[in-house]
This record gives structure tokens, sequence and C-alpha cells, in this order.
């Protein structure tokens, strides 16, 4: 039987495999499976093999500079078409989630998409980021079994890099749930030509609080 970090080790490279094979991927660093001791516990880490430069990510600084340096320094898992870089990141110990952070950072230099609608082949296929009204804002799934209080649920979902934005999940997720998320709504005109029907091999327990669930959370 499989553990729990090789099953989400497989699934992050079937859907960087799915959206290079959908041409929706224009650069990206396939998964890394590796073991990290902190304060003594070993931990297994799925990334893309370097997640120590990412503090920038926290600083009270305009969205561009930090885009800039995740880009630069390619810390991501996939670069989409349109530049929007996508991350995921987890964290297992002895065979169980401890903690993942999922991410999605739009390319705030959509201009020159939007102007140049020519470098695409199937232009119809990409009206959702051609839009000019379309404002690039940051979502990031977080999850930590060891964090949780009355106003930071295990898992939670992060819109817009507000500090205290945290919206009550119902579970961690999958690579395969957080990818068809991003997709389905932001990508929808791609998502519906080249849908395809994964099946995930894992399955993670409901985290969510009866106290959490009457407020507005994500159910799946």
């Amino acid at each position: 039987m499989s553990s729990i970090s090789q099953l989400l080790y497989t699934e992050v490279m079937d859907v960087t495999t799915l959206l290079i094979s959908f041409n929706l991927s224009i650069d990206q660093n396939f998964p890394s499976n590796r073991e990290i001791v902190d304060k003594g516990t070993v931990f297994e880490v799925i990334d893309w093999g370097k997640t120590d430069t990412l503090s920038i990510v926290f600083k009270n600084v305009e969205y561009k500079v930090i885009y800039d340096e995740l880009n630069n320094g390619r810390n991501f898992n996939i670069k989409m078409i349109d530049g929007a870089l996508i991350q995921l990141m987890y964290k297992a110990k002895r065979n169980e989630i401890v903690s993942h952070r999922l991410a999605f950072f739009p390319n705030p230099y959509l201009e020159k998409f939007q102007n140049d609608p020519e470098i695409y082949e199937k232009a119809d296929l990409y009206a959702d980021i051609l839009a000019k009204n379309i404002v690039p804002v940051p979502i990031r799934f977080d999850f930590n079994a060891d964090v949780h209080d009355e106003m930071h649920a295990m898992s939670h979902a992060s819109f817009g890099q507000y500090k205290n934005c945290r919206i009550p999940v119902c579970s961690p997720l999958t690579p395969s749930k957080f990818i068809d998320f991003i997709l389905r709504n932001f990508y929808s005109s791609a998502y519906r030509e080249y849908r395809n029907d994964y099946e995930s091999n894992i399955s993670f327990g409901r985290t969510i609080t009866s106290d959490e669930e009457k407020l507005v959370h994500f159910n799946f």
C-alpha cells in the first residue's frame, strides 16, 4: 500500500503532466519528494524541490514584487499560459498529512496578453484571461493540523493576501481537487475544451468544526 506522500507525489506529477498535455503549462518544475528533519521529527515534503525562499509572500510589499521574486526564482510547480504561477506543497508525518499550501498567483502583467491575443492559437479558449476587466487576485488554500482556533480554521482559503482572510474549508485538498478548482473557475473556456475526469486515489477526512459549518465556507 502506497504511503500518503507517495500518493501525493504521484498526483502532483499527474496533474503537472495533464496541464502540459493541455498546453496550459508553459514552464514547470516537476515534483520532489524528500525528507526533512525539524526539531528531531522526520517529515516528508512534496513540493518543487526548494521552498526556503518564500518569505517574500508574507511581506508587506507590492504584489508585483512578490510575483517577480517567485517567478525569477522559479518558485512554482507550474507556470500557466498567461504567466500565472501554481504552487503545490504538502508535508506528511508517519503517513498522515500535516500541512499543505496550495497557491495560485495570477500574472500582474496581463496587459501584454490582453493587448495581443494573437499570441494564442485558439484565442476563444483563453477568453477568461484576455478580458480587459480582470483584476489579478492571489488565492491560497492552507491546511495545518497543529494550528486551530476560532479565528483560524485548520483548513482554510485566503484571497488577495489579506492577513486575516481565512474562509473555512471542509477538509484538506488533494492536488487534483485544487487544480480542478483553478481551471474550472479561472480558465473555464479551456476547462470545457480539455476537461479530464481524473480519478484521485487520495481521500482526506473532514476537519471543519460544527461552529465553522455555520459560517460561509467551502464544502465539497
